[in-house]
C-alpha cells in the first residue's frame, strides 16, 4: 500500500500535541480518581521506591488518539490503532495477572505452556503477535510484506518493554527511536509523532519516579512505534528491521533469564 507522497507538516505537530494533551488529561484523571482497588495501581520500582501504573493506560489513549488523526488514511489509522489497544490490553492484564510471577523470558513462558499453564506473558506474547499480524495485513499489500510488517510491529513493542527497565529509559528509547520517523514521507511521520508525544507527557514524572509505564504503556508505545515503523519503510527496510528485532529479542529473553529483567 502507498502511502501519500506529500503529507501536510501540520500533520506530525497536531498528532504529537493531540497525544501529549490525550495523555496528560488520562494521567490526571486516573491520579484523581482511579478505578478498582487503590493497591492494583502501586508497584515497586528497581530501587524499591513505591510509584504508580497511571502513566500505562495514560500513553496507549494518547499514543491511539494521536494516530486517529485525520490526515492519517483511515486504512492505516486502524492499522496503527489496533496495534496500539491490543499491545496496551495484552500490557494491562500482564500487569494484573502476572504481579508477583518470577518467571523471565520467552522460555520460561513457552515452557509453562507445554505443560498445559497459559501464563500472563504467554497470553501477551501470542496476543501482540497476533495483533502485529492483523495490522500487518492492513498496512501492507503483498503477503511477504504484511508478515514482516506484523513481525516489525510485535517486536518494536518487546523492544520497548525490554528496555523499560529504569526511570524513563523507555519514554527515552521512543523519543530517540522515532525522531527518525518524523523525516518519513507519508503518514509514517504522523505515526512517529503520535508516541512521541505520548511518551514526552509522562517522561518528566517517570524520571521523577512517581510513576512507571508498566507493560501496558511499554507496549502501547512500542506497538505505535513499529507501525509507524511499518508504514515508512519497503520490503528491504521491513526485512532489516524485522531481522534487528529478532535479534533484540532473542538477546534480550537471555539477559532476561539470568538477569531477571520484566520480560
Amino acid at each position: 500500500m502507498r502511502a501519500a507522497q506529500n503529507p501536510r507538516p501540520g500533520s506530525r505537530v497536531a498528532a504529537f500535541v493531540t497525544a501529549v494533551g490525550a495523555t496528560r488529561g488520562v494521567y490526571e484523571a486516573l491520579r484523581r480518581r482511579a478505578p478498582g482497588d487503590p493497591a492494583q495501581w502501586q508497584r515497586k520500582n528497581y530501587a524499591g521506591r513505591t510509584v504508580d501504573l497511571y502513566a500505562g493506560p495514560a500513553v496507549a489513549v494518547g499514543a491511539a488518539l494521536g494516530a486517529a488523526l485525520g490526515t492519517v488514511p483511515a486504512r492505516t489509522r486502524g492499522a496503527a490503532g489496533l496495534a496500539v489497544v491490543a499491545a496496551g490490553a495484552c500490557g494491562a492484564y500482564d500487569d494484573i495477572a502476572g504481579a508477583g510471577d518470577p518467571r523471565r523470558g520467552f522460555r520460561a513462558h513457552l515452557a509453562a505452556l507445554r505443560q498445559r499453564e497459559v501464563t500472563s506473558g504467554a497470553v501477551k506474547l501470542f496476543g501482540i503477535g497476533a495483533a502485529g499480524l492483523a495490522a500487518g495485513a492492513l498496512l501492507k499489500e503483498r503477503p511477504a510484506d504484511k508478515l514482516l510488517a506484523g513481525i516489525v510491529i510485535a517486536g518494536t513493542a518487546h523492544l520497548v518493554n525490554l528496555v523499560d527497565v529504569a526511570p524513563g529509559r523507555a519514554a527515552v528509547a521512543v523519543l530517540g527511536i522515532g525522531a527518525p520517523g518524523l523525516l518519513r514521507r507519508g503518514a509514517a511521520g504522523a505515526l512517529a509523532a503520535a508516541p512521541m508525544g505520548a511518551a514526552a507527557a509522562v517522561l518528566t514524572e517517570d524520571l521523577g519516579e512517581r510513576t512507571m509505564l508498566g507493560d501496558t504503556g511499554a507496549h502501547a508505545l512500542g506497538a505505535a512505534l513499529g507501525a509507524a515503523i511499518a508504514a515508512g519503510n519497503g520490503r528491504a527496510g521491513l526485512a532489516v528491521h524485522a531481522a534487528g528485532l529478532i535479534a533484540a529479542a532473542v538477546y534480550g529473553d537471555e539477559v532476561s533469564r539470568l538477569a531477571g529483567s520484566p520480560m
